[in-house]
């Protein structure tokens, strides 16, 4: 059905014919080219294993493990586990780097070898670069038999996490189990099943009750995170009677809420709250990526920082991040990053920072909602056909909207007084994406159809 090769990787499908797949053939090449690139670069031959619990996931991870050893590479296998504890492990562990292997927040036939460098943080263009290219030579050298890597499986990665999160200055446990919470969580039948409950006790949480907590792999709903997958959540919250519900991603590196009424808190507002809080106890700046809501310039400006837009992905977020010395940041799909706990998206350091925060306001979730600005993003795309000159449309339409503030470094993006909209391709499918946000929903619906037509009218 589909194989997509990215910079950070190879994600597919499951089955089918090699090269159009993600079949055994093709993890083992693509393990075998960053194993490969690994021990070029010197900087050691140990490498972090972890997956999510995908159907999938045991025989993909069984063939990446031996592929390494195979390589003379060292394996230490966190088994299932999330994308942010294996970032973690990796330095944890003194490796030289990692690979999660996971699709995120995709259906249940996709997977994915995320690929990681010795910080534990997502390989840059020029390194993924390599390893595509290595791939795409397929040719290897393995090792001799009395070189090849060893195996070690390793067990207590989920209390290192938590024994950090607990320990995090910003995270407070004794506020947190003073407000007796009732949270009901979404786990999605997946590794949330066993991180999620954890960490919510650890931190004081009073009752926890888990959907789809069977680690099976055969998710209940689409894994995004997204309000129209998380109906069973809000129906369950009010049934319970609980404080709030939580939802995270397969590889729990995403996380979004549902206050008591059922009503959504927002994926786009996980990172607001969050940001409020840590600014209010640490003046800095703070970036998100450029589809992300304006409510996060607001905040940051309200507390005395600067707010920086990165171009969309993790690893251009992260890298901005970098640049300004931000002290907060992330992705409006929910994603947390903590730079001086880890340069990641991490739902878990994510859920403390945030009921820390909501563990200081007098009300419930929705009051605590009711704190931030209520902006709506319309989220729209166009399908391409083969040799369509982008390029030449983006600048056709910056040339329409001259007057207007523009940033090219990620498609274009335009803004409109206090509204915006942001054009761009996607990596992974031919289209163009048109996100537009305003206080108003008409509105931005009317800026984003304003902008298709442009895009067709180019055409």
């Amino acid at each position: 059905m589909a194989l997509i090769k990215s910079i950070s990787g190879i994600r597919g499908t499951i089955g089918g014919k090699t090269g159009d797949n993600l079949t055994p053939l093709d993890v083992v090449k693509f393990a075998a080219a960053y194993g490969s690139w690994l021990l070029e670069k010197g900087t050691g031959k140990t490498v972090v294993i972890g997956r999510d619990g995908r159907i999938s996931g045991s025989m993909v991870q069984q063939l990446v493990v031996n592929t390494l050893i195979g390589l003379g590479i060292d394996v230490v296998d966190i088994g299932l586990s999330t994308t942010p504890t294996v970032e973690m492990a990796v330095v944890w562990e003194k490796a030289a780097g990692g690979i999660i292997i996971t699709a995120s927040h995709n259906p249940k036939e996709w997977n994915a070898l995320k690929l990681l460098n010795e910080k534990g943080e997502f390989i840059n263009a020029a390194d993924g670069a390599i390893v595509l290219d290595k791939a795409s030579k397929d040719n290897f050298s393995f090792a001799q038999v009395d070189k090849l890597g060893t195996y070690t499986v390793k067990d207590d990665t989920l209390q290192q996490h938590i024994d950090a999160i607990i320990n995090y200055p910003l995270v407070n446990v004794e506020d947190i189990r003073k407000k007796n919470f009732k949270v009901v969580v979404d786990v999605i039948n997946s590794t949330g099943a066993l991180f999620v409950p954890p960490v919510l006790k650890a931190l004081g949480v009073a009752e926890v009750i888990v959907l789809n907590g069977e680690l099976n792999g055969k998710f209940a709903h689409n894994p995004e995170p997204l309000p129209e997958n998380l109906t069973e959540l809000s129906n369950a919250v009010r049934k319970h009677k609980a404080d709030f519900g939580i939802a995270v991603d397969p590889d729990v590196d995403r996380l979004c809420f549902v206050c008591e009424d059922g009503s959504m808190f927002g994926e786009e507002y996980t990172l607001v709250a969050v940001a409020d809080f840590v600014l209010s106890k640490k003046v800095g700046n703070t970036v998100s990526n450029m589809s992300s809501t304006k409510a996060l310039k607001e905040v940051t400006i309200k507390h005395g920082g600067e707010y920086f837009p990165s171009a969309v992905g993790e690893v251009n977020v992260v890298n901005k991040m970098k640049d300004v010395k931000a002290v907060i940041g992330g992705e409006g799909n929910g994603g947390i990053i903590v730079p001086d706990f880890h340069y990641g998206r991490d739902a878990l350091i994510g859920i403390g920072l945030f009921l820390s925060s909501l563990a200081t306001h007098k009300n419930g979730m929705k009051s605590f909602r009711n704190r931030y600005p209520d902006y709506f993003i319309s989220k729209n795309k166009i399908e391409l056909e083969n040799g369509i000159d982008v390029k030449g449309i983006f600048e056709r339409i910056q040339k329409k909207y001259k007057n207007q503030p523009v940033n090219t470094e990620d498609g274009l993006k335009i803004e409109f007084d206090s509204d915006w909209v942001h054009l761009r391709t996607s990596n992974t499918e031919p289209i163009i994406r048109i996100y537009a946000e305003s206080n108003f929903e008409t509105t931005a619906n009317n800026i984003a159809l304003r902008l298709m037509q442009d895009i067709k009218e180019s055409l």
